[in-house]
């Protein structure tokens, strides 16, 4: 019960953590963790108008919706694995979560985060040997940063910004984290429902982050 309580904070915090990253990149790695905790300008009294408390509430609402989130997905992994590695996946959806907010409001998956959790991900594979083994852990991060930028090249002078390096990095921990099969399987999930989501919107552009990141969660939970 402590998972699902901590995994709903940890939502909470998610959009109150996200906003900051727009105040203060591109930035250090020292800058940006000094900035991601230092505390915001508060606002004044005869700034709070109907547009500040709109924003607020709808903050707020967000974070809520995190935190459901957040919650479910935790619940999820402690259904599906037990609690013995739990908290190794749980560092990997709580960042995936975290990413997907991100790359949603600022378009960055920020190397803050990335590298660290490419770190984590070989750590798990070390320490814990799930859900796939050293050697597999270093060739799935090897092949999720080669792979995509092989396979953008053919677009690559039409549309320069169709992958960012962000998603290959982010790419690269996936398959760290998850192995090779199942980082291919990320691919092909995350390209579908990103078009699902193109679709809806009625767009051609926006970020494949969260794509990657709903994609490598649903990859993590589905045990094959």
């Amino acid at each position: 019960m402590i998972y699902i309580v901590l995994g709903f904070l940890w939502g909470l915090c998610i959009p109150y953590l996200s906003r900051r990253f727009g105040k203060f990149m591109p930035a250090s790695p020292a800058f940006a963790l000094y900035s991601l905790f230092m505390p915001l300008k508060k606002v004044s009294a005869p700034q709070k108008n109907k547009v500040y408390l709109a924003l607020r509430r709808a903050l707020r609402y967000r974070a809520f919706m995190y935190g459901l989130f957040s919650a479910a997905v935790t619940f999820a992994l402690l259904y599906v694995y037990g609690a013995e590695h739990l908290l190794w996946y749980l560092a990997f959806a709580w960042a995936a979560l975290f990413l997907f907010e991100i790359d949603v409001r600022w378009f960055i998956l920020p190397d803050l985060i990335t590298f660290p959790l490419l770190i984590l991900g070989v750590g798990c594979a070390y320490f814990a040997g799930v859900p796939v083994t050293v050697e597999q852990a270093f060739f799935g991060a090897v092949v999720g940063f080669v792979l995509p930028v092989i396979a953008s090249l053919p677009f690559a002078a039409k549309y320069p910004d169709a992958l960012g390096g962000g998603d290959v990095k982010f790419l690269s921990v996936v398959g760290a984290w998850l192995g090779v099969e199942k980082m291919l399987y990320t691919i092909v999930l995350s390209c579908i429902l990103f078009t699902i989501y193109a679709v809806i919107k009625r767009q051609r552009e926006g970020a494949y982050g969260p794509a990657i990141a709903l994609a490598a969660l649903i990859m993590l939970l589905w045990r094959f």
